[in-house]
């Protein structure tokens, strides 16, 4: 894969996220698989702690997925356009 469809891959879900950076090119593509990563990090993370909290579980479920679809819809976007943009506070989070 080249590096426009590796990084539009990389948003789809966890195997695509998972085929981008096995099968795609991996080091030109690396702003975009780590945009995707650390988005998916987060929604599971916001999606067990959500679990976890008696009282405003379903608040925090709520707004913290809100704005990982957001950050989602911002990060596949700029894929698409062939930008490198970071997303709101979870892009600064470097993990590759």
């Amino acid at each position: 894969m080249n590096k426009h469809v590796t990084d539009i891959v990389s948003y789809l879900s966890w195997p695509g996220l998972l085929i981008a950076f096995f099968a795609g090119d991996r080091y030109a593509s690396r702003f975009h698989l780590n945009q995707s990563l650390v988005i998916w990090l987060a929604a599971t993370l916001i999606s067990v702690a959500a679990r976890w909290l008696p009282l405003f579980g379903w608040l925090v479920g709520m707004v913290g997925g809100l704005f990982c679809a957001l950050c989602w819809f911002i990060g596949i976007i700029n894929a698409i356009q062939g930008v490198e943009k970071e997303v709101p506070l979870l892009g600064q989070i470097k993990i590759l």
